[in-house]
């Protein structure tokens, strides 16, 4: 049998392919980086052709880099950035226009419009979702109502919706020569189109919605021989894997056992619990979704707590305010001030995810005065992030009954030892950072190697996971209760600067 397993990880700022053994080593890894489009305030956009090309490019230069070739892979998987979603023509293979990213927030008035009649979690009972401009029906429908034709060539059929898994799998299993218009139980729970009960498409959510069937993929299991990829470095590869980032990094995680929970440091941030095969409906403002489903066993699912902008708010600071050069900068910025001066940022560019909602929000920044500087900036954007992770850790909480007793984490930002200590002390739980920090490719090469036997069972996948460091909190309650109470004002301040 051949060595190894690859996978497509493809994110909101880069794709990368990455090669594993047996025991989840990374034996070779190519990345590339692609445009972020913003024509608009608030529109994000990407183009599904540079992906595309990206995709094919850090696939050669991974193989190339380890000397190695398509027949030395048993199998590959894709995991994928969720809710970004594209209409593409059938038979030419184009995009009907760009991706509309998952913190895209053009459908501010569709979501008002729908929960005009019966609030923001009209569809909450059937989805897991609240209405928010995150999830990919509405930008379906947005795409519909405003690029000429797009309606029409779907309801024939010419035309295929897909988030960045079914474009990638459809053009790597052959494209406009008979590519399997497919998408994983885990990404399609995204579109807000999914019944939980069933994990296939309502009949009821495509009424409301008003998305026709033919444009829709075939939901798939996360795991199972799927198609073989024709053409390109991975030519006669069996694709057998396919997750949506978050939950790829669950299953990266080996968080198979209902109560385990993982959080993905990246471009947003994800806290995801595994509430076993039964979906837990949340109180708190949490994302009921499904977590993975194996071959023919039953799906599982998850509660999610997502939150918008983490590394993005360091990277704004970068490009935008250019107060560091390199986001590996601010640790050491940070460091260099004892605390954030009273400075608090609450970076709702896109509005507010878990547990708010608040789609109006904007972002703020409070405490300011002449004592602050750069250096204070930067630390109040690192612990930004930990106060975001700990309002769901919260939420989490009071819907699953189960206090969190640690927190397994993953992603780029986890190599900043400042912001896991900070996260700890919020926490008031050890943090625990895995020996294998590339969980979510990991998760989607898992998923692929399960379905072909590479492994044999999820025992095997526990074995792999291992702890790199552990952080335990040290501040005291006093100065925790301090912090929090000046974030959650920070916090309101943020609420409903877009008027409806």
């Amino acid at each position: 049998m051949p060595k190894y397993i690859g996978a497509i990880d493809q994110g909101t700022t880069s794709t990368r392919f990455i090669v594993f053994d047996e025991r989840g080593t990374v034996i070779s890894m190519a990345q590339k980086e692609h445009r972020q489009i913003t024509p608009k305030p608030g529109w994000v956009e990407h183009d599904p052709m540079e992906i595309l090309a990206n995709t094919s490019e850090v696939v050669g230069a991974a193989l190339a880099k380890a000397n190695l070739h398509a027949g030395s892979l048993a199998a590959a998987g894709i995991t994928n950035q969720r809710e970004t979603t594209l209409l593409w023509d059938r038979h030419t293979g184009l995009p009907l226009c760009n991706a509309l990213v998952w913190m895209d927030t053009r459908t501010e008035r569709l979501v008002h419009r729908f929960a005009a009649d019966g609030g923001q979690d009209r569809f909450r009972a059937k989805t897991g979702l609240p209405l928010a401009t995150y999830f990919s029906g509405l930008k379906l429908l947005w795409i519909f109502e405003n690029v000429p034709g797009a309606r029409e060539k779907a309801t024939s059929g010419d035309a295929l919706f897909g988030t960045m898994d079914s474009w990638l799998a459809w053009n790597l299993t052959g494209g406009t020569q008979g590519g399997r218009h497919m998408s994983d139980v885990t990404n399609a729970s995204r579109t807000m189109l999914v019944n939980l009960a069933t994990c296939d498409w309502d009949d009821e959510m495509l009424a409301h919605f008003n998305i026709p069937r033919n444009c829709l993929p075939e939901i798939v299991p996360s795991s199972a021989m799927h198609a073989t990829i024709t053409g390109g470095p991975l030519s006669g590869v069996c694709l057998s894997g396919i997750l949506g980032d978050q939950q790829a990094a669950l299953v990266g995680q080996a968080c198979f056992a209902p109560g385990e929970a993982k959080n993905t440091y990246g471009t947003g941030s994800f806290l995801l619990m595994n509430t076993g095969t039964e979906p837990v409906q949340s109180k708190a403002g949490l994302l009921t979704t499904i977590a993975y489903q194996f071959g023919g066993g039953k799906p599982h699912y998850a509660l999610e707590g997502a939150i918008a902008i983490t590394g993005a708010l360091v990277q704004w600071l970068r490009d935008n305010l250019k107060l560091i050069a390199t986001a590996g900068e601010i640790e050491e910025l940070a460091a260099s001030v004892a605390d954030n001066g009273d400075v608090y940022i609450v970076p709702a560019f896109s509005g507010l995810y878990a547990p708010y909602w608040k789609d109006g929000a904007r972002g703020v920044i409070a405490g300011l005065t002449r004592y602050a500087t750069r250096a204070h900036f930067a630390r109040a954007a690192l612990e930004a992030t930990a106060y975001q992770v700990r309002d769901v850790v919260e939420a989490m909480e009071e819907d699953s009954g189960i206090r969190l007793a640690v927190l397994k984490t993953d992603g780029g930002m986890v190599t900043n030892e400042l912001l896991m200590q900070f996260q700890a002390d919020m926490l008031g739980v050890p943090v625990v950072r895995p020996a294998i920090s590339e969980t979510t490719a990991l998760g989607a090469a898992y998923a692929a190697g399960l379905a072909v036997g590479y492994w044999r069972d999820i025992n095997e996948l526990r074995a792999n996971w291992a702890v790199d460091k552990i952080w335990m909190p040290k501040m005291d309650e006093a100065q925790r209760a301090k912090h929090l109470k000046s974030w959650k004002k920070a916090v309101q301040r943020s609420f409903d600067w877009i008027d409806d």
